[in-house]
């Protein structure tokens, strides 16, 4: 781990994983969509707190990771975290859903420090961070990797089967994903999730989805030459 980002997580820790159900709870509302919201709250709080370079004091820095929540219709996981990391006051959570407030039921990157994408219309996050990934790269900035985090379900969108082949097609190594799954795909895939990914030769991870130092060590494994995707396997459809 880089040690200026090790050192800025020990400034900005000021509050927990123990601490987002509070944070979540302060939310509140008739569109929260909580399960989409919890089924992510364990590898959103890991990308956060050990993997992500990004600083709420700098959320332009062009050298910064990219973060994309491509399951985007359950943001309030996404909004506690946040807020934990000091991106925005945890007194503004409980404008959740309001009118004329920041936090809408999708997350907006014109409102929002830390948020690249405005998402929630499911299938347009691997495209989009494959795209990302791909500019990234072509414009000589190594260092900043993409992680993009989506549902099981929104994989059977025929945008992201062309985003796999062609984020493999140009070995896009600083490109992450994250999959959910709870098996709530209406059609699945054959042979399982990694099947479909590792078909196109991406490097495959399942891990339990609530294990955060199996999260943890296995993002940060390299993956020189060609995209990486971690299913992230949960009990129940959350």
């Amino acid at each position: 781990m880089d040690t200026a980002y090790a050192v800025l997580r020990q400034r900005t820790n000021r509050l927990g994983f123990g601490d987002l159900p509070s944070l979540m709870a302060a939310m509140t509302g008739d569109e929260k969509h909580s399960s989409a919201a919890t089924s992510t709250l364990d590898v959103l709080w890991v990308l956060y707190d050990r993997i992500l370079r990004v600083d709420p004091e700098r959320p332009e820095d062009p050298l910064r990771d990219r973060f994309l929540l491509s399951k985007g219709h359950g943001p309030m996981a996404f909004y506690a975290v946040l807020a934990a990391r000091g991106f925005i006051a945890t007194e503004e959570l409980r404008t959740f859903g309001q009118f004329g407030s920041r936090l809408g039921l999708h997350p907006d990157s014109m409102l929002l420090p830390g948020v690249e994408i405005a998402s929630g219309s499911l299938g347009h996050g691997l495209p989009i961070a494959a795209g990302m990934a791909l500019a990234l790269r072509t414009m000589g900035n190594q260092w900043p990797r993409v992680f993009c985090l989506v549902g099981d379900a929104e994989l059977d969108e025929g945008s992201n089967h062309e985003a796999i082949a062609v984020a493999s097609w140009f070995g896009l190594d600083n490109l992450n994903v994250i999959v959910i799954d709870n098996r709530s795909a209406s059609h699945g895939w054959p042979g399982g999730i990694e099947r479909r990914f590792e078909t196109e030769g991406w490097v495959a991870d399942t891990v339990d989805g609530r294990d955060h130092e199996a999260l943890s060590n296995t993002l940060w494994v390299p993956h020189p030459g060609g995209p990486r995707v971690v299913v992230a396997h949960l009990e129940g459809k959350d």
